[in-house]
């Protein structure tokens, strides 16, 4: 079925309904103004905390909604999902507050850490199912399960009541904030943004709905382009909560009609924005929790002494992905740098390129070499941090001069992630 015969439009009663049915189920979320984004935009800038639920993401609100609406003789039945995060948190609580039997089907490759924290949440309501490798075969085993146990099955978000369930953050942010100007909303397969978006715009046009995805990871920006649901052929996937090949069915001509303008933020920039909030706001926010506030720069002209909402949709970060955080953050902002160093092979080289290479603020912060017997020179791989960004090309400069500089790996791909 294509999405010209799946065109689906919530109405604010369907919205307001699932609101009446989530109540003492969520939390309604602070809307908080934030001083060190307001200063810095010149702006009145607001954080929807969706990291403050109960399951630490917006996801509950859906499952929530869609479990509930079923009949009980469904119900009883019991339900099927396929999540490796947030949706899965969402679903289990859910079936722990309905007394729902659920089976949740996670890849194998799923951290601990997420795979216990579904089980406190669902506790004896919930069975999880690990298969595969990727989250597609964990999809494809749920959805065989699910047909030849004729149970109802929760997508993530192309389904109408949990776009209309994800829809209730529209309705918070204009009880408390009537008068915003934008809202930055952050995209993955899109049920958030058209769940919102259409609570937003039927009751005010004067809002702008900026929708935020990934950089390497942009189905619902190239949709909008088309004019078509495009299948990326791949995608990179550490912005997890918002990184999909395909958007869904319900949900992209919901985002079409109602958003005005999609923007694309850098991973890098991603992970320095986490850095920030935590350091700064101590804010523990994921990856698709800070796209909003990543994307401010690109609009910072356009909301000067404007009311902002960005939403903070999510705060399942994983701990152990910290070092990964901060490599990806200094490598966009270029304070971390690889080279392949020819050093030459005598008494004194390394000596040399410490004290007349490296600038007083610059730091080795990997350094691999092995001795070759009967060659002039020997490669090394040498990463260096530095203080500042502009400190890049005097060191490039003098590695060139004194005939030290070999490669600059950060630039190609393939050699940077095989030796990294």
């Amino acid at each position: 079925m294509n999405s010209q015969q799946k065109i689906y439009i919530p109405q604010l009663k369907d919205i307001q309904e699932a609101a009446k049915r989530l109540q003492g189920v969520i939390k309604k979320t602070p809307l908080e103004y934030n001083p060190t984004y307001s200063e810095k935009y010149q702006a009145d800038i607001y954080f929807k905390r969706e990291d403050q639920q109960v399951v630490r993401s917006y996801k509950i609100r859906g499952a929530y909604n869609k479990i509930a609406s079923l009949p009980q003789e469904r119900l009883k039945q019991g339900i099927v999902c396929a999540s490796a995060g947030n949706h899965a948190q969402g679903v289990a609580l859910s079936c722990f507050l309905l007394k729902a039997r659920g089976v949740i089907y996670m890849p194998t490759t799923t951290p601990q850490q997420k795979i216990k924290r579904v089980k406190t949440l669902g506790k004896e309501w919930v069975e999880v199912v690990l298969f595969g490798d990727t989250f597609d075969d964990a999809n494809t085993e749920a959805l065989k399960f699910t047909a030849e146990n004729n149970m109802p099955f929760i997508p993530p978000f192309d389904d109408a009541k949990v776009i209309e369930g994800q829809g209730t953050i529209g309705m918070e942010i204009l009880e408390e904030l009537p008068e915003t100007d934008f809202i930055f909303i952050p995209v993955g397969g899109g049920g958030l943004t058209a769940g919102l978006s259409t609570y937003i715009k039927q009751n005010s046009t004067n809002i702008q709905l900026i929708g935020v995805e990934p950089q390497g990871a942009p189905a619902m920006y190239k949709s909008i382009k088309a004019d078509q649901i495009v299948t990326l052929p791949e995608i990179d996937k550490f912005v997890d909560g918002a990184a999909v090949q395909r958007v869904g069915e319900f949900t992209f001509p919901i985002c079409k009609k109602y958003l005005d303008d999609m923007l694309l933020v850098p991973e890098g920039r991603v992970c320095t924005k986490i850095l920030e909030l935590y350091n700064n706001e101590a804010i523990v926010a994921e990856p698709a929790g800070v796209l909003s506030v990543a994307a401010l720069e690109q609009y910072k002209e356009h909301i000067k002494g404007k009311k902002v909402v960005c939403i903070i949709s999510g705060g399942n970060n994983d701990i152990t992905r910290t070092e990964e955080i901060k490599e990806r953050s200094m490598l966009y902002e270029g304070l971390k740098h690889y080279f392949i160093v020819r050093f030459p092979q005598r008494p004194g080289a390394l000596k040399e390129f410490v004290n007349q290479i490296l600038g007083p603020t610059d730091n080795i912060v990997l350094f691999e070499y092995a001795k070759k017997i009967n060659r002039e020179k020997g490669p090394a791989l040498v990463g260096i941090e530095l203080k500042e960004k502009a400190d890049f090309e005097p060191l490039l400069e003098r590695m060139k001069a004194k005939n030290f500089f070999g490669e600059y790996v950060n630039n190609k791909q393939d050699l940077f992630a095989y030796l990294i």
